[in-house]
């Protein structure tokens, strides 16, 4: 089978570039599409199914990170096996060596062909690993493997951001609009029960009120004490303590119930390791 593979870069020149670099370093690769942005990438991946996603990590609109947690969420697992994922980063040497522990892979700009050798050594062995599913045990192992390598990259990704950004003050309160938009309120942060990502705002929502601010959730994050707050999805965070159940439906998507809310919480697929045990 011919390997296929996608590129996220919203730099043309650069999309060309590292096109050039993979037909050199790994002839039969074919790939099937360049994305200018996250929105764009995600859609083409979903389409055309490649086993190689090549993803910058700053794009405009969705930025690659946010394109991959969409993409665990949407991709049809039933139809092909879950991409492998390389990033494609110009962060400096903190980022790099915060990647360099990880199970995939990333390159850094501007590419460098032997560099993307070693890259590519690593994707053909990982393809080559790849055994069609037995069992639907098999697939379930298969999928959860794949998604803990994508953990682990977003994981790397975040500290890389988080290591180039000056440190968060402790948040203690919210400057938060009310529905109307007329009355800016102080929230506190132990109010909060959760935030959820909506268009240009961020729900923030208590046991009785609901308030907007149009801080996005990933500047947010880094303010948040990570045992109190949990992400259990792209576009919301939680408050842990809050949880009151989780429960699997028929099409086996979890989602949550939080004391003081009656709302269904959706739990992603890149964050159901957290409730394994249940």
């Amino acid at each position: 089978m011919t390997p296929t593979a996608l590129i996220a870069e919203d730099e043309p020149l650069l999309a060309q570039a590292l096109k050039a670099e993979l037909a050199a370093a790994w002839p039969e690769l074919q790939v099937v599409a360049i994305a200018g942005d996250g929105r764009g990438a995600v859609r083409e991946a979903l389409r055309l199914l490649p086993q190689v996603l090549f993803f910058d990590i700053r794009m405009p609109g969705l930025d690659g990170l946010g394109a991959v947690a969409e993409l665990a969420d949407c991709w049809p697992a039933d139809q092909a096996p879950m991409p492998q994922l390389v990033f494609v980063t110009a962060y400096d040497e903190y980022a790099a060596r915060a990647f360099e522990a990880q199970a995939i892979d990333y390159v850094l700009k501007p590419v460098q062909p032997q560099r993307l050798r070693k890259t590519v050594a690593r994707l053909q062995q990982a393809l080559a690993a790849r055994q069609p599913a037995a069992t639907p045990a098999v697939a379930d192992e298969a999928l959860e493997r794949t998604l803990a390598q994508w953990r682990q990259v977003l994981s790397a990704a975040g500290a890389g951001a988080e290591a180039l950004a000056p440190p968060a003050a402790p948040l203690r309160m919210i400057a938060a609009s009310d529905a109307g938009g007329s009355t800016v309120r102080m929230v506190p942060i132990d109010e909060v029960l959760y935030f959820e990502a909506a268009d240009k705002y961020l729900r923030v929502l208590t046991a009785t009120h609901e308030y907007l601010i149009r801080t996005p959730l990933k500047q947010l994050l880094p303010q948040l004490d990570a045992d109190t707050f949990w992400q259990v999805h792209r576009a919301v965070v939680v408050r842990s303590a809050a949880i009151e159940s989780v429960h699997r439906d028929e099409a086996g998507k979890m989602h949550l119930m939080l004391r003081g809310r009656a709302e269904k919480i959706p739990v992603s697929r890149l964050y159901a390791h957290l409730f394994r045990a249940m």
